[in-house]
């Protein structure tokens, strides 16, 4: 008489929300980070514009170089995409390639990073010489910081795809590492904003002054 054995149940980890725990934990961490990123673009919007000395932002930004620096990293959120739908489907070397994709992108977000603090340091701009130079370079350094340890996350993923150890029901995992990936990215795009294209206060201050004589011209001529 054959003996069926009974299927062995998959460990499940979802909570009573009937989100995976990992999933939720990876959203509570998130939603921390938030606060962090907030207090430091709070901090950086309060002082950019009262630094007693230069350099200033709007004579070290350079805000094409800085664009196409983002466009690069925002695109990493495309590839992202893609190497998610390619292991939900099963396709491991579409994975793999969108996976390397990212990581490459991610780098090279960071090497243009890289040279742009090296460049504000040779026109004298460092953690330490203004108020300006200080939340400026907390802030996006911080950010590189996730950067840098998304591309680690990625690397250990390609990795594990590459050598069997992750697969199609193991997709949640690059799941997470793309939620990951996409806070990153979007929080880029508030500091770009914030950082780089919103004027400072000196800039706004200075502007305001050159419009005086304009203006009183206009009311007497």
């Amino acid at each position: 008489m054959a003996v069926h054995e009974a299927p062995v149940a998959h460990e499940e980890h979802h909570t009573s929300t009937g989100i995976d725990n990992r999933k939720l934990f990876m959203w509570l961490f998130l939603a921390s980070d938030c606060f962090f990123f907030g207090s430091f673009i709070a901090s950086y919007m309060l002082y950019r514009g009262r630094s007693l000395e230069g350099p200033y932002p709007d004579e070290v930004y350079d805000i094409p170089y800085t664009s196409v620096s983002s466009f690069v990293l925002l695109m990493s959120s495309l590839t992202m995409v893609l190497a998610l739908a390619a292991i939900q489907r099963g396709n491991l070397r579409g994975c793999r390639i969108w996976l390397l994709t990212t990581a490459l992108l991610g780098m090279t977000f960071l090497g243009g990073q890289v040279f742009e603090f090296t460049e504000f340091y040779n026109e004298g701009l460092t953690v330490s010489t203004n108020l300006f130079g200080s939340t400026f370079f907390v802030l996006t350094g911080f950010h590189g910081t996730h950067v840098a340890v998304g591309v680690i996350i990625l690397l250990s993923l390609y990795f594990m795809v590459s050598r069997g150890r992750l697969g199609q029901e193991q997709s949640l995992n690059v799941e997470l590492a793309g939620l990951y990936w996409h806070f990153v990215d979007v929080v880029w795009i508030v500091i770009f904003t914030v950082v780089y294209l919103i004027p400072s206060d000196r800039l706004i201050s200075q502007s305001a002054w050159h419009q005086i004589p304009a203006r009183l011209g206009g009311l007497f001529g």
